[in-house]
């Protein structure tokens, strides 16, 4: 390696033997370039996570809409429409039945339904939120023509399972006349 001597040159300045004018120290160099080749890989690791993030954050995002599209065009179809046939390609295999009133299985829900469609035929509904979270989607209604002159307030919660739906609770709620807050319902 070259002496760190200096010796005064011919314009009086110090200038270091065995290196060139304006050469910086190799060990300096390295560490300069050690701390932005690290500062570019963070960077760049920075990059990629947030890139990935924001893909699996997309894909998240599109399975909770395909499920809650899923459930809308169901529910459609099985308490809309009353009709089960058209609801059960929407069910996977095995159907879990939490409410009281209809009994486990397929069977169980198109008995519910064939009840349903005969008591209340005029029956409607109108959906007010939808909300999704993981394998769940909740639907908060406005069930009309039922057994309440002012409708009910309906929650219904669906679980999705390999883009089916698989289990299904409910609450439901009579509106009633009037309330002792100016809040509605919904």
């Amino acid at each position: 390696m070259a002496t760190k001597k200096s010796k005064r040159g011919r314009s009086g300045s110090r200038t270091r033997v065995g290196r060139k004018a304006g050469a910086r120290r190799p060990a300096a160099r390295t560490g300069a370039k050690a701390r932005v080749a690290g500062k570019s890989k963070a960077a760049r690791v920075v990059r990629r996570v947030r890139s990935k993030t924001r893909a699996v954050a997309g894909a998240v995002a599109d399975r909770l809409a395909l499920n809650k599209k899923l459930v809308l065009e169901f529910y459609q179809k099985l308490i809309g429409e009353k009709d089960f046939e058209a609801a059960r390609p929407y069910m996977g295999s095995l159907y879990r039945q939490h409410a009281p009133y209809a009994a486990d299985g397929h069977e169980g829900v198109a008995e519910w339904v064939r009840k349903f469609k005969e008591a209340f035929p005029q029956h409607h509904y109108e959906v007010k939120k939808v909300i999704a979270e993981g394998d769940f989607v909740v639907l908060h209604l406005h069930g009309k023509s039922g057994l309440h002159p002012f409708g009910e307030s309906v929650v219904d919660i669906f679980r999705i399972e390999d883009g089916k739906v698989v289990e299904h609770w409910d609450v439901i709620q009579p509106i009633p006349e009037t309330a002792d807050n100016a809040n509605s319902m919904f």
